[in-house]
């Protein structure tokens, strides 16, 4: 029963941390943090705007790749034990 609960909650958690995600993705591409990069400054002579671009991009990626990985292994330990 108590394994069953930790699931739940895990689960819990783990959709709440996706809708968090999700509104913070929401939020950076909002004009105020695009006015904030869209300067002509260039780093590595490559615009800032771009860079924030690339950067959300690569982060949202690997926050996407964590999530699934983290839900493979919750539900992939179950179906092991389930199979005969």
């Amino acid at each position: 029963m108590k394994q069953l609960r930790a699931q739940i909650i895990y689960r819990l958690q783990l959709r709440e941390s996706w809708i968090i995600f999700f509104i913070l993705g929401i939020i950076m591409m909002t004009f105020p943090f695009l006015h904030i990069f869209n300067k002509p400054t260039l780093i590595f002579g490559v615009p800032l705007l771009f860079l924030y671009f690339t950067a959300g991009w690569i982060i949202s990626i690997i926050v996407i790749c964590l999530f699934v990985i983290a839900d493979r292994d919750e539900t992939g330990s179950n179906d092991e034990k389930n199979e005969p």
